[in-house]
């Protein structure tokens, strides 16, 4: 059953604001907030090496509170993904934006 393409845009939107606001919520929370606590990462908890992706959460957070030397010092690589992942967030969001539905769908009113 294909969805009609008001409710997809609804959808959409919903979906959009919801990952927007938790990226706010991160400016609230405290920027050692994922400092403390047991690693999640597969390769630490069965094989105790970390692996590239580790710390990335925790360098983000610090990222996003302007503490570049902690961001830096738990993964170098989150100066790389913050940005890749906003300009991602953000041309997605403008492609469905822009998106027109199609004429051969048959939920659409003429």
């Amino acid at each position: 059953m294909k969805l009609p393409h008001k409710l997809k845009r609804r959808l959409g939107y919903v979906l959009y604001a919801a990952i927007f606001l938790i990226g706010i919520t991160l400016l609230f929370l405290p920027g050692d907030y994922f400092d403390e606590g047991q690693s999640l990462c597969v390769s630490v908890l069965l094989f105790d090496m970390e692996c590239y992706g580790c710390g990335m959460t925790r360098a983000i957070q610090h990222l996003l509170h302007f503490d570049f030397s902690k961001a830096y010092e738990l993964n170098k690589l989150s100066f790389i993904v913050l940005p890749l992942m906003i300009y991602l967030f953000i041309s997605s969001f403008w492609k469905f934006h822009k998106e027109e539905p199609t004429n051969n769908d048959p939920n659409l009113k003429s």
